[in-house]
């Protein structure tokens, strides 16, 4: 859109007094926050309405993400930025007293996600309007989210987020679209005078499910898509169903907070509601718009594509036979075939013993006629390849076993597509994982290498680089991520590699001051900044980091004159509030970061600084001051991760072994751009084949491991006692599930290389432009397109005009 300073500032005005009646000089940035996000608001109002109309008039297929998580940051700036308002509101801001970032500071981050899942759903959302394709999101509006983690004497405490106290600017409620969700009671089948089968339910409850809207800007292309959040409420007539303080709180924590602690009986029933809630909610909403366009059930897919990301919404596919036979009257088969047709799903996980199960009896209990369609699929499933393969095969396949329903197997069976989300990781589903299901539908399998969406994690997080990019190679890129290759050509020119380095050091400056005021721990932006960033987890290897910042400790203690450059490692993570192990990593982490932050003889050539509350706005602190990106999992443990793709757009050089998208950014980069250290995936499957490997044999024989880990438990490191010896019993005494020990040698070489590297700066600076100039590889923009033409079937909307090559 076009608008002038002083327009944007006339508008700021005029609605200041509207909703506050005061002028600029007696407002807060709070009250200042809110008009501008009216304000924005009102810009986009036109093209939100006139995009929903387009669809309908087109009639274009359209595709809804079904996702539990979105993490989309804060969204004022990515508004600003895809409206194409970003320096004019800015400047406008400015001339009024106020300075943006203030503002932005005010808004909180929506607290709908836990990590990459999100994060990847809200870059997918972000792609999917800025490519001009037709597309919703649907999931949940948690009052608190995950939680705000607080450390308290090193240990992780988990707080209420509250992020929706002050209310949410973006979002509109819409009454008109809620819709009733059945939990719980009996379900039998009635037969009726024409010999059809219609379930009666009994003793059920009815809640109210109200979606909150929620506008998705396309990058300054005048698209704008919905992603719609649903919250609970109790109906009018079920007011009588919810009289005591127990029964509203149980209707309460259904939407009150993301993955609800699953490790005791109540925390998986809520879990377990959650999923059908916004599932239900969600495709009979779909359904509502399907019906607007009189066109016969049987071409559903022709003009609607859910998508199932991860195993949390698989019940999609339950739900849609429900509506499609309950109240459509369609036959099963006729609703299985359109179901299947309808539906795609993406694995996130290649470690089986993640993918997720339900017991039958609680299935049973929560939702009745969920299970009777999830039974009778699974009995039609063994009817028809019964005698077709192998028996074994059919047993190990089907959807309910051992007391259990497997989502998985379920949501593999009866959607069109299954996508894996980096090439290797796609590979081991086929030959590992789901092997077995891929033996039943090869045709099925295809791969999608996750993307990020490139504007926020460079022009937003990181501007001091865009703009150099920008006197480089021109603005292209901006549109056209692919066109960051242009760089490629000024690997040698000392000019553009000292801006780089120069716009590196400022991130490093401010992210230094910020490490202060929050931590009081000084920093030298002078150092490496070492930087691993993720959800904490054994397979993610935050511990195999930790023994080697020990190693380079004790080193420092025995000569303190040693050689190298000053190192700061920064971790930023959260611990599921259920998972024991992880918190004691964080515990012992933070107890190492006392010790040595506060030894005199190591006079701060070592640094540990550990961020409470990781999430994106942070990420967007951390992310460009970034010169190491550690990405260490356990090779075939990751199934992409991207957190790799974002500090590689930021110039990180990347650590890693070969798991996940490391493996393709590798690729593009080339081995003399990354560092690569560890076990193989085949190495990693011949050692569980072999099942000869033995920890406590690399420990005995390894005075540096001997060191490093004693010092966990004689008191070395002091308050953690009982922390330490269960981080020393994972390794010996449970032989290191995921072969920190046998890895570890590996990568003390591999952080060796990096300090060489680092101290010859030409070099490092070239490894820094050569990973930008690489990065347009995992654009989520060019992602969605893949999933657009070979799973989804959607095409742009017939004004969207962006060249794509």
């Amino acid at each position: 859109m076009t608008m002038t300073v002083n327009e944007f500032k006339e508008e700021m005005k005029q609605r200041l007094k509207e909703k506050y009646a005061m002028d600029f000089k007696d407002a807060s940035p709070q009250e200042v926050f809110h008009v501008l996000g009216s304000v924005v608001k009102a810009y986009y109002s036109d093209a939100w309405s006139d995009t929903w109309k387009d669809y309908l008039r087109a009639e274009q297929k359209q595709v809804y993400y079904f996702s539990i998580e979105f993490l989309p940051g804060k969204m004022l700036k990515s508004n600003l930025l895809n409206l194409g308002i970003l320096e004019v509101v800015k400047e406008g801001l400015a001339e009024l007293d106020f300075d943006l970032e203030d503002l932005v500071d005010v808004e909180k981050d929506m607290a709908l996600g836990n990590g990459g899942l999100g994060r990847l759903a809200s870059c997918f959302m972000d792609s999917i309007a800025s490519c001009g394709l037709p597309g919703n999101g649907n999931g949940i509006r948690y009052d608190y989210g995950l939680f705000k983690q607080r450390f308290v004497d090193g240990y992780q405490v988990e707080l209420p987020d509250e992020w929706l106290r002050n209310g949410n600017t973006w979002e509109v409620r819409k009454e008109s679209k809620a819709v009733d969700v059945r939990f719980g009671g009996q379900v039998w089948m009635k037969e009726m005078a024409d010999g059809k089968l219609k379930p009666v339910y009994e003793n059920d409850r009815i809640l109210r499910a109200v979606p909150y809207d929620t506008a998705i800007l396309g990058y300054q292309n005048h698209i704008v898509n919905t992603l719609r959040l649903w919250s609970v409420e109790i109906p009018a007539s079920q007011e009588d169903q919810y009289r005591s303080i127990d029964d509203r709180r149980q209707f309460e924590d259904l939407t009150a907070v993301l993955y609800p602690d699953d490790s005791n009986e109540h925390g998986r029933r809520v879990r377990l509601a959650q999923e059908y809630f916004f599932v239900s909610a969600g495709v009979q909403s779909i359904m509502r718009y399907f019906k607007k366009l009189n066109k016969p059930l049987t071409l559903l897919n022709e003009y609607v594509a859910i998508h199932i990301n991860d195993t949390h919404p698989a019940l999609c596919i339950p739900e849609m036979m429900r509506i499609l036979m309950d109240d459509y009257e369609l036959s099963w088969e006729v609703a299985v075939s359109i179901t299947t047709k309808v539906m795609s799903y993406t694995n996130h996980t290649i470690m089986a013993e993640a993918l997720e199960k339900w017991p039958v009896e609680l299935m049973k209990d929560a939702l009745p006629r969920m299970y009777q369609i999830i039974e009778e699929l699974d009995r039609r499933f063994v009817a028809t390849y019964s005698g077709v393969w192998d028996a074994d095969l059919i047993q190990r396949t089907r959807i309910i076993q051992n007391g259990q329903v497997h989502m998985a197997h379920m949501a593999i069976i009866y959607s069109h597509s299954t996508n894996g989300v980096a090439k290797l990781h796609s590979d081991l589903l086929k030959e590992v994982v789901l092997h077995d299901f891929y033996v039943l539908f090869p045709e099925r399998f295809n791969n999608k290498t996750n993307g990020i969406a490139q504007r926020r994690w460079s022009q937003l997080a990181n501007p001091e680089m865009a703009e150099v990019l920008d006197e480089t190679i021109g603005k292209s890129w901006r549109q056209d991520s692919d066109d960051l290759k242009l760089l490629k050509n000024y690997v040698e020119d000392e000019a553009v590699l000292t801006k780089l380095a120069v716009a590196k050091q400022h991130n490093k400056q401010k992210l230094a001051s910020y490490i202060k005021e929050h931590t009081g721990i000084e920093v030298s932006p002078e150092a490496i900044f070492d930087v691993q960033i993720k959800r904490l987890h054994a397979y993610k290897r935050q511990l195999l980091n930790l023994l080697h910042i020990m190693k380079c400790y004790f080193d420092l203690k025995d000569n303190p004159q040693k050689e190298g450059n000053q190192r700061v490692f920064i971790f930023g993570a959260k611990a599921a509030p259920s998972y024991t192990y992880a918190k004691a990593i964080i515990k012992v982490i933070n107890e190492c970061a006392n010790l040595i932050n506060h030894d005199p003889d190591i006079n701060g050539r070592i640094k540990i600084v550990f961020l409470e509350n990781y999430n994106v706005t942070l990420a967007e602190q951390i992310i460009p001051a970034a010169d190491v990106s550690e990405q260490i999992s356990l090779a075939s443990k990751e199934a992409s991760g991207t957190s790799n793709m974002k500090l590689m757009l930021n110039g990180a050089v990347t650590i890693a072994t070969l798991d996940g998208a490391n493996v393709e950014i590798r690729d593009v980069v080339g081995d003399d751009n990354i560092v690569i250290f560890g076990m193989t995936e085949a190495e990693v499957y011949a050692c569980y084949e072999s099942n000869d490997y033995s920890a406590m044999k690399i420990y005995e024989e390894s005075p540096i491991l001997q060191r490093i880990l004693n010092a966990f438990v004689d008191g070395t490191v002091p308050n953690i006692q009982y922390e330490g010896q269960a981080v020393v019993d994972s390794l010996l005494k449970y032989n290191d599930e995921y072969f920190l020990l046998r890895d570890f040698a590996s990568y003390v070489a591999a952080q060796e290389q990096i300090d060489r590297l680092y101290s010859d700066k030409k070099r490092w600076q070239q490894m820094s432009l050569l990973n930008i100039a690489n990065a347009g590889r995992f654009s989520s923009d060019d992602t969605v397109m893949r999933y657009a033409e070979d799973i989804w079937q959607i095409e742009p909307v017939e004004k969207y005009t962006k060249k794509r090559t």
